[in-house]
């Protein structure tokens, strides 16, 4: 199959997306999909055979050559290696644990890193002005950290008209 994007060279990418309940499919050769950043989706999720071996033995030695020791969570003890092996984390403490690592990821996959939630029916306006001032201080925080004052000063009037309701 031919690459969609340059339709030069042989595709070896296939990639799968869900957007709004729908199913996009393109298949990329390897150099549109690095571009793209789809190059590098499984960097870090090898097996180290070592590691098995030694975990099946009982051997508690450390690593050899200099290598780092593989970082786990406190909690359940999984390692990135799991994680990605198995698909889905330990628990709620891998995400502290392995933050730096999982959110390019996340990002990837989700296109975002913030869980907005659902507001039930019954909760109605009560909740959705709280919920609306919340985003756009955190909105506000953002665009003086980036030093995007104009933005900053859209954001305070919205925040202000927002409080004025009340």
């Amino acid at each position: 199959m031919v690459c969609q994007n340059c339709g030069l060279n042989e595709a070896t990418t296939h990639i799968k997306r869900v957007i709004n309940g729908e199913m996009a499919e393109s298949h990329l050769c390897p150099g549109c999909a690095a571009n793209l950043g789809y190059g590098d989706i499984f960097s870090g999720f090898g097996l180290n055979l070592g590691e098995i071996f030694s975990g099946l033995i009982g051997n508690s030695n450390p690593p050899l050559r200099g290598e780092a020791p593989v970082k786990r969570c406190r909690r359940c003890g999984c390692s990135f290696e799991d994680i990605a092996r198995e698909g889905k984390v330990g628990c709620a403490d891998c995400y502290r644990t392995f933050y730096d690592t999982l959110l390019p990821s996340l990002q990837r996959i989700h296109g975002r890193i913030h869980h907005n939630g659902k507001i039930a029916a019954e909760q109605g306006e009560d909740n959705t002005k709280p919920r609306q001032l919340e985003k756009l201080k955190e909105e506000l925080r953002e665009a003086v950290n980036e030093q995007n004052f104009e933005l900053a000063a859209t954001l305070r009037d919205q925040i202000k008209e927002l409080e004025k309701e009340d």
